[in-house]
């Protein structure tokens, strides 16, 4: 009995706790440590067997970043080698069944079947397979088209192009000489006639087929050289070709210009043999010397230069139909009548139209303007002043008011088109007069030379 507590009082001198020894085991309190880390490798054995893809490798991760590559849990994607595809699911799973979620298996890709070329073969290395070669050749008296060699590739497709085996003799064709002719008068054509060349095969003497790039003869050629060509095929699809030019003359006169502030429009080319012109002025110019000149054999013009000169308004005349015969087909007038110049209206359409004058130069519109009531009434165009009885004569041609604001659009053959009891915004106007008859031509020559508002 003394021994026992002999040795429990060694044990606690040894600092020793029973509480943390395990009876008979042979572990010490130092060896815990060795003890967990055991049970983590048990942990972290592998499961299932290791991948192995031929022509091919697997990339794999682990639920926890495990030392072996084949744990519980482990996903690894597949990929083959360049040259190879995978059959079977592009990644796996190792399942509780120590057994991996699928089957994969890399294959050699191939490439379709080349097709043998007509009097001619090919010899390939490694058959139809990723990286083999075929070079094709053709029996005696045919050239190779195409690629000689050929390889498979890896998206399973032959490099180059498909190889045939053709007749390198082409056929024979002659062509006629330059044909050169001049336009008739007052046209840009010539009408052109030649035999057609025939073609000769120099092999089996049999052509497929000619075709002809250019007019055919018996055409109207315009002015220029003219390039034809024939080319004929044999059965091989050898091809000859020949070419001719087909030359017209246009006789020609100097070309004219429009007047300064005027229009210009010619029929045929402009300036060619037999070819009018004829001449206009914009509103507000008159046009002096030839409204029409013709272009002559000798290539000169007939007649005398035309020019537009600055109209000429005439207000000191006895009548008001006198006035308006001035404007006739020449300009369109926006009459505005008012009885007082404080008027509210008039002021309003003053102001709209003072920064719309381009728009209104455009159409060809003069502003007329009538003002206060008889005997105290004049009339304005532009800086010109009308006398008060012509002013009076004008309201009572066109029937105006005399105590209300009013306006009164007039086209240029001097009908009355429309009327406004109030004022009326440029674009009103514009909109308009850009559907009066003659504006529709007049707006196509303003595009042509380019005159326009900003």
């Amino acid at each position: 009995m003394g021994s026992c507590w002999l040795r429990l009082a060694a044990l606690l001198a040894l600092g020793a706790c029973p509480s943390l020894a395990y009876e008979g085991s042979g572990y010490s309190p130092l060896e815990d440590d060795e003890d967990v880390y055991a049970r983590n490798r048990y942990k972290e054995t592998p499961w299932c067997s290791p991948i192995k893809v031929k022509h091919g490798y697997a990339n794999c991760r682990t639920p926890q970043g495990e030392y072996y590559k084949n744990v519980l849990g482990t996903r690894c994607d597949i990929r083959c080698q360049k040259g190879y595809e995978l059959h079977g699911p592009q990644q796996l799973i190792c399942q509780s069944s120590k057994r991996w979620s699928g089957k994969v298996l890399c294959k050699q890709k191939r490439c379709p079947t080349l097709s043998m070329p007509t009097n001619g073969g090919f010899k390939c290395l490694d058959g139809a397979y990723f990286g083999s070669r075929c070079e094709y050749y053709c029996s005696p008296g045919y050239q190779l088209k195409g690629d000689r060699i050929v390889t498979c590739m890896d998206n399973k497709v032959w490099s180059g192009r498909p190889a045939s085996c053709i007749d390198t003799e082409p056929p024979r064709i002659q062509c006629p000489s330059v044909k050169e002719k001049t336009a008739e008068p007052n046209k840009l054509t010539a009408r052109v006639f030649w035999d057609t060349p025939e073609g000769r095969d120099t092999a089996d003497g049999i052509l497929t087929d000619v075709i002809l790039k250019g007019l055919p003869p018996g055409s109207h050629f315009p002015e220029g050289d003219h390039k034809i060509q024939y080319t004929v095929y044999d059965r091989a699809e050898n091809k000859g070709t020949c070419k001719f030019l087909v030359k017209v003359r246009v006789r020609r006169c100097v070309k004219l210009n429009a007047p300064d502030n005027g229009y210009i429009k010619c029929s045929g080319d402009g300036n060619n043999y037999g070819a009018t012109c004829e001449f206009s002025c914009i509103g507000g110019y008159e046009l002096q010397g030839s409204p029409a000149r013709v272009c002559q054999y000798n290539l000169g013009w007939s007649g005398v230069e035309p020019t537009c000169a600055p109209m000429n308004i005439n207000v000191n005349v006895r009548t008001a139909a006198a006035l308006l015969d001035q404007f006739y087909e020449k300009r369109r007038l926006l009459i505005i009548s008012t009885p007082t110049a404080a008027n509210f209206f008039y002021r309003m359409q003053l102001g709209m139209l003072q920064p719309a004058q381009c728009g209104l130069d455009l159409r060809h519109v003069t502003v007329v303007e009538l003002v206060g009531v008889f005997p105290a009434q004049i009339g304005r165009i532009g800086v010109k002043l009308l006398p008060p009885s012509l002013a009076l004569q004008l309201r009572l041609l066109l029937r105006i008011p005399h105590y209300n604001f009013n306006i009164v659009v007039m086209d240029k053959h001097g009908m009355d088109k429309e009327r406004y009891p109030f004022p009326a915004t440029p674009a009103e106007l514009f909109a308009l007069i850009d559907n009066f008859p003659l504006r529709k031509e007049e707006m196509k020559l303003q595009a042509e030379i380019g005159q326009s508002c900003p």
